[in-house]
């Protein structure tokens, strides 16, 4: 893989572990520069351009009329904004003049001119008008896809060869988006361990590294380079010596996942016999190929907002119902959870908005928007109604912070059953009905809630966030984030406890979920269901295997009586190396294990 350029090793943070060798493919920031050439027609250069305008403008147009047909004139003025970027003067006299300076394609002109205004718009210190950038960022690779004539609305440019993505950043959207079968990886500038896109790539099993600094910049397309999602290493040009070393280490690495496959149809259960229930955490259909081979008991969270709003019109009743009775009929007998639309925040916007919300992780998301948009909530609640005949089925209400919310919720769950039966539409009515808590308030009412739903799921991921006041996207603060700050594990276990006066399960689908050195204190806290990423499955069940429950027990009541984190993280990393050392060492390729306890004083 050596090349004529030396070999160069940019340092991040790994999210997700694995190791790929492929050439490289760099997204630049905003948007990607399309190829340039010399012509010779001005004339159809500048036609080409402006046909692409109102290609544009009528996709625009139809995109503001949808918004505003779901949610009036306000939502979809957003996209007046996007269309007066292509009235712009800059735009409209500044490209036909660099085509006929430059005597290059129109497509590249635009690309130059666009970058010019963008940077300019960065440097002004006003943030209200460096936010305006991404809209432009919109605007522009829209119209770069409509000098594509072959199709309305064309694909974005991506290479047809498997490779390594590097990106200044990637969208949770984006990362859902991703052909697994050519991207092998991925390296971004910006991006935290707790983000919601390492999320996805950890439950999607694609190796990541985030926080490179200037990759971008650096690398050139097609690079061969090595990632290293244990050790959050990017290599380019590696020397044959590197190559050589990587490919043993990922030898040593597959014959362990090998060892651990051996445990796929073994029950998660400690020496002393306390049983877990380990699922699986997916977005997609496709991912139940990944549970299947895992050895996950169901699927523990469905994330459905992907499948919602991957596109511009929401899919209706019939074929939400369709997908969610498949998902579930393939898990059964194993159940299936599929969690409410959780949009916002960091995760896919739930609609666009006239206005960007000061603070998104406060704002319009959740079953906050699902009650606010109840036609949409209430299609969503039949379809999985719906899909309750075709094997066990249970759904779960996100972002709770109240009993209120949840009898809201509850109540119009009832009036779809009324109005299924009103159809004669056949649905199963006794779907197990859950609400994840992830905000201090609904874990202090945790017993009130209880009374209400047949589970509760624990969010730690927004949990923590909340509780500790921290942005975990915000790299100035990620450190502040602290899975085993005392204040988390008091909550956990007023969680557990509210949850058990009142007989129901309670169950973990955050990110901690998956830290085997956080894992003994879980058990001992009392958790009785862990929903992991799929690739994580078999190294979790390995993990419980190993311990002891009254060893846990004993450890969580250390843990309680705690006053810091660095306590607890030494206490748990204690008992993880001395119960499992070897499956630490798996979990980060050789170097320290990377936890999400964030382990500062």
């Amino acid at each position: 893989m050596g090349g004529t350029r030396k070999e160069a090793i940019y340092a991040g943070t790994p999210v997700s572990r694995g190791i790929v060798f492929a050439p490289v493919h760099v997204m630049a920031r905003g948007f990607s520069a399309p190829e340039v050439h010399p012509i010779a027609n001005v004339t159809r250069e500048t036609e080409r351009f402006r046909d692409a305008l109102s290609r544009t403008k009528r996709q625009l147009e139809g995109l503001q009329e949808h918004m505003e047909s779901l949610s009036g004139n306000e939502e979809g003025r957003i996209f007046e904004a996007h269309m007066l970027v292509l009235e712009d003067p800059v735009v409209l006299k500044g490209v036909p003049k660099a085509i006929e300076d430059r005597r290059q394609n129109a497509e590249y002109c635009f690309y130059a001119v666009m970058q010019n205004q963008l940077e300019s718009m960065r440097r002004i210190p006003d943030p209200f008008f460096r936010d305006r950038t991404t809209d432009i960022e919109d605007v522009c690779q829209r119209v770069l896809r409509n000098f594509d004539t072959e199709h309305e609305e064309p694909a974005p440019d991506e290479p047809d060869h498997q490779h390594i993505l590097v990106a200044y950043d990637l969208s949770p959207s984006t990362t859902a988006a991703m052909d697994r079968h050519q991207v092998l990886g991925f390296a971004t500038e910006r991006g935290s361990i707790t983000s919601h896109t390492a999320i996805l790539a950890r439950s999607l099993g694609i190796p990541a590294v985030v926080g490179l600094r200037n990759a971008v910049f650096n690398l050139h397309a097609l690079d061969p380079c090595i990632l290293d999602g244990y050790e959050g290493k990017l290599i380019s040009n590696p020397t044959p010596e590197t190559v050589r070393k990587y490919r043993e280490l990922e030898e040593q690495h597959q014959l362990r996942r090998a060892e651990l496959d051996k445990l796929r149809d073994l029950e998660a259960a400690t020496t002393d016999g306390h049983s877990i229930t380990l699922s699986a955490n997916i977005e997609f259909e496709h991912e139940l190929d990944l549970v299947d081979r895992s050895g996950a008991e169901g699927v523990g969270l469905f994330r459905t907002e992907f499948f919602l709003l991957e596109n511009e019109e929401c899919p209706d009743e019939e074929k939400q119902a369709a997908l969610y009775s498949r998902v579930a009929k393939r898990v059964s007998p194993s159940e299936v959870i599929f969690r409410t639309l959780d949009a916002g925040g960091d995760k896919v916007p739930g609609e666009p908005l006239s206005e960007p919300e000061p603070n998104p992780f406060l704002g319009w998301r959740g079953i906050r928007f699902s009650l606010d948009r109840q036609d949409l909530f209430k299609e969503q609640l039949r379809a999985i109604l719906r899909a309750g005949t075709s094997g066990r089925v249970g759904l779960m209400f996100p972002l709770i912070s109240g009993v209120g919310e949840v009898r809201q919720a509850k109540s119009l769950l009832s009036e779809c059953m009324e109005e299924l039966t009103e159809r004669g539409v056949e649905f199963n009515r006794e779907i197990s009905v859950g609400a994840m808590i992830e905000v201090p308030s609904a874990a202090m009412v945790a017993a009130d809630i209880a009374a209400e739903v047949d589970f509760l799921s624990i969010g730690t991921n927004d949990l923590v966030q909340y509780t500790v006041a921290v942005d975990r996207v915000n790299p100035r603060v990620a450190k502040l984030y602290r899975s085993a700050h005392p204040g988390i594990i008091r909550l956990i276990k007023t969680i557990i406890e509210g949850a058990n006066q009142h007989r129901i399960w309670t169950g973990v689908c955050g990110e901690m979920a998956g830290d085997l050195t956080l894992l003994p204190l879980l058990i001992g806290l009392g958790v009785d269901e862990l929903s992991v990423g799929a690739p994580l499955v078999p190294l979790v069940k390995q993990a419980v295997r190993l311990l002891d429950f009254e060893e846990c027990s004993a450890l969580a009541k250390q843990c309680l009586e705690a006053s810091e984190t660095r306590q607890i993280v030494q206490l748990c990393s204690r008992a993880a190396a001395t119960t499992y050392p070897e499956l630490l060492q798996e979990a980060s390729g050789g170097a320290s294990a990377p936890s999400f306890a964030a382990h500062p004083a």
